[in-house]
């Protein structure tokens, strides 16, 4: 029958990206790493190194996490072109919708897939951490700042990630002026490095009595979390440390004691602040691996040789340094300037449906070293 025939063809024709991915992801090598984690798992010695040993686990699952999700799909297309036959062969039209539906979804897994392959970064595989922070515009920008607060969490969630709260300044009569998350997952890093960057909002404002309509900008950083890196010496007299109270709101998001700790990178004036734990101790341990991955990201996205270099950012939230705008009035649409991606459905973004920005960037970023231009890993 044509329609089937139709269906099978559009299979067919990425059966070849199927076994590319296979290659892509190094399924063979996989397989021969995970027997020997698991031999330093199961000596005597182990748990003597807690750090290492959860280190050897963490990859030990995420490389098993490769395999299974590789064979799930290889099986998924198996079973789906078999469908496909028997209904053909039966002329049975009644299996036709499941089987186009299952087609499309196995195609949409397999170019996720091949998009995670594209993340080969140094710190590509590492956890998130995201800071927000809102531009000139008093209660308007700090409003925006929380609704892409919400956002990047909503996506957090849609992903299965954990996150952590790590500092929350609430805004002066709603929103908030800035605030820390900690994202963790794989690749969570590699997939959100794109978001890092000025974030336009044009709407109707809901705090102008006289309903004008308002554009308010707020920023996003986006570092890797990194536990320790040799390309960083920090000495203690280029550290100032202020301890405070936190202030989160709802009394949920932060511990609200005295053991909230901002740190002051002298040199080059880059401050970093956590008021999530339950002791001054923790905060600042949480608040020096913010500050060595903020140091090593600064480093890494200006190509700069030593961190001494580093001069701090001077960017402004303003206009004409945003990287996608979002416009509620007078029609929706989401467009990423950088690629071109775009979206009517403004409150499916709002909620986190994200995934069609990244993978415009990641992909454009593939075509870019695929030209020859340089590899940026920090953008």
């Amino acid at each position: 029958m044509l329609q089937y025939e139709e269906l099978r063809q559009k299979l067919l024709s990425e059966e070849d990206s199927l076994k590319d991915l296979y290659h892509a992801i190094g399924i063979d090598q996989i397989r021969e790493e995970i027997p020997k984690l698991e031999a330093q798992a199961a000596e005597p010695e182990f748990w003597n190194d807690m750090a290492n040993s959860q280190k050897i686990l963490q990859r030990t699952s995420m490389l098993k996490g490769k395999v299974d999700s590789y064979e799930r799909l290889h099986s998924r297309f198996d079973d789906a072109l078999t469908l496909i036959e028997m209904g053909d062969e039966a002329e049975d039209l009644s299996v036709y919708d499941e089987a186009k539906e299952e087609v499309n979804e196995i195609l949409a897994l397999l170019e996720q897939m091949r998009l995670m392959t594209l993340l080969t970064g140094e710190y590509d595989a590492k956890n998130a951490i995201l800071t927000f922070h809102a531009g000139s515009g008093g209660t308007e920008a700090q409003d925006w700042a929380e609704m892409l607060y919400r956002m990047y969490n909503r996506w957090a969630e849609r992903h299965g990630f954990k996150v952590t709260v790590l500092d929350y300044l609430d805004g002066e009569e709603a929103g908030l002026k800035s605030a820390s998350i900690l994202i963790e997952g794989e690749n969570a890093y590699g997939f959100l490095k794109s978001e890092a960057g000025v974030h336009r909002l044009v709407r109707v404002s809901p705090f102008d009595a006289a309903g004008r309509r308002h554009t308010s900008f707020s920023s996003l950083e986006v570092m890797p979390e990194i536990d320790e890196d040799t390309s960083v010496q920090i000495s203690p007299d280029e550290i100032k440390m202020e301890v405070y109270r936190a202030s989160g709101a709802g009394g949920q998001k932060v511990n609200k004691t005295s053991s909230a700790v901002r740190l002051i990178h002298i040199p080059t004036g880059i401050v970093v602040a956590c008021q999530v734990e339950r002791s001054q101790y923790q905060n600042r341990d949480m608040a020096m691996r913010m500050l060595i991955s903020k140091l090593v990201e600064i480093k890494e996205r200006e190509h700069l040789e030593k961190i001494s270099d580093i001069k701090g950012e001077q960017k402004e939230i303003t206009w004409g340094s945003q990287i996608r705008s979002y416009v509620f009035m007078p029609y929706t649409l989401v467009k990423d300037h950088r690629t071109g991606f775009e979206t009517g459905n403004i409150g499916a973004v709002m909620d986190g449906e994200l995934d069609g920005f990244i993978n415009a960037y990641l992909k454009a970023q593939s075509v870019g070293a695929l030209q020859g231009e340089p590899a940026d890993d920090f953008e």
